[in-house]
Order: C-alpha cells, then sequence, then structure tokens
C-alpha cells in the first residue's frame, strides 16, 4: 500500500515517528514531494532558531531511509485537478503521479473524500490508520511507540505515559490501544 504523507502529519514529531515506524516494519510505502518537505521545513521555523535547521536534517534522513519516497512532481497532473483549498493540489498531484491508495491527513475538509475518490484515492486519517496497523501488528506497533514513548521522555525530561503521549500527538485511539 502506497500512501501520501501530507505535511500536516509529518511536522508534528510523534506522529511522524509513529508513521515512519509503522511504514519501517514494512505496513506501507511512505511517499511525498519535495515541496511537501519544504513545507515541513518551513513550518518548523516556529520552533526557534534551530527549528528548522533541525528539520532539515530530519529530512535528510527520511530521503536516506526512502530514496523512492519523493514523487516527482508530474506534469500537466496538478493542472487538471480540484481541491477546495487550491494550496493542496499538489498533494493530490503526488498522490496520482505516484500510484498512491491514500493520502493520510488531519485536513478533513481541504481533501473531501469523494473528489479523491474520482483519483482512485481515499484520505486516511493517521489515528485510524495507525490503529488499523495496530490490529493487524499489535507487538510492532507496541514496540514503535515504546521507541517513541523513550525518545519523547528523553527529550522533556520524562514524565509521559503513552496514552497522554498518543493524545497530546492527535492519536487517541492508537495511544488507549497500546496503554491496554
Amino acid at each position: 500500500m502506497k500512501l501520501v504523507l501530507d505535511t500536516c502529519v509529518l511536522y508534528p514529531t510523534v506522529m511522524r515517528e509513529m508513521l515512519l515506524g509503522a511504514a519501517g516494519l514494512g505496513h506501507f510505502t511512505p511517499l511525498w514531494s519535495s515541496r511537501i518537505l519544504e513545507e515541513w521545513a518551513r513550518a518548523a521555523r516556529k520552533l526557534g532558531p534551530g527549528g528548522e535547521a533541525q528539520a532539515r536534517g530530519e529530512i535528510a534522513l527520511l530521503r536516506a531511509n526512502w530514496p523512492q519516497g519523493e514523487v516527482p512532481p508530474a506534469p500537466g497532473v496538478e493542472a487538471r485537478l480540484w481541491l477546495p483549498d487550491p494550496a493542496d493540489l499538489h498533494v493530490l498531484a503526488v498522490a496520482v503521479a505516484g500510484s498512491a491508495d491514500a493520502i493520510v491527513t488531519v485536513n478533513r475538509k481541504d481533501f473531501p473524500n469523494n473528489i479523491l475518490a474520482e483519483e482512485g484515492l481515499e484520505r486516511i486519517e493517521p489515528d485510524r490508520l495507525l490503529y488499523d496497523l495496530w490490529l493487524n501488528d499489535p507487538k510492532g506497533l507496541a514496540d514503535v511507540g515504546a521507541r517513541v514513548l523513550a525518545q519523547a521522555n528523553g527529550m522533556e525530561r520524562g514524565g509521559w505515559d503513552i496514552r497522554a503521549l498518543m493524545k497530546k500527538a492527535r492519536l487517541p485511539r492508537l495511544g488507549k490501544a497500546l496503554a491496554g
């Protein structure tokens, strides 16, 4: 299964690490464009002077770990597409050009399922995706969650439990499942 990861699921660290951890287990092939990655780097400026530099380092690792993940723009594809927010057309164009099965995003209103269906795509929210993957591979996703929790506790002076961390990362169903 090929899934385009929208910027809004790559920029929050915990969500990104859970999604890429699941991809690393072979549950799906992640796809993106250079523009999606650039949006992530620019959004990270909000973290302060080092935010963008850190994001660019993480993007370099992403590209190294998934060299086939970056889909180049396909000439003419974006021009024939429509979405409520024209600024998101590039994401849909990547999905079409990369023969993706779905777009993983939290932006429901910007990616209506009826429009995506016309291109043979669907929108999947990250919590639903990761929960469904957990149902099929509870140990694998629990291991990914444990690594992400250890990283979070190492950076934030500890204190997180898996359920609270996943809830903060907008992954409440997954957090409940992992805590169970």
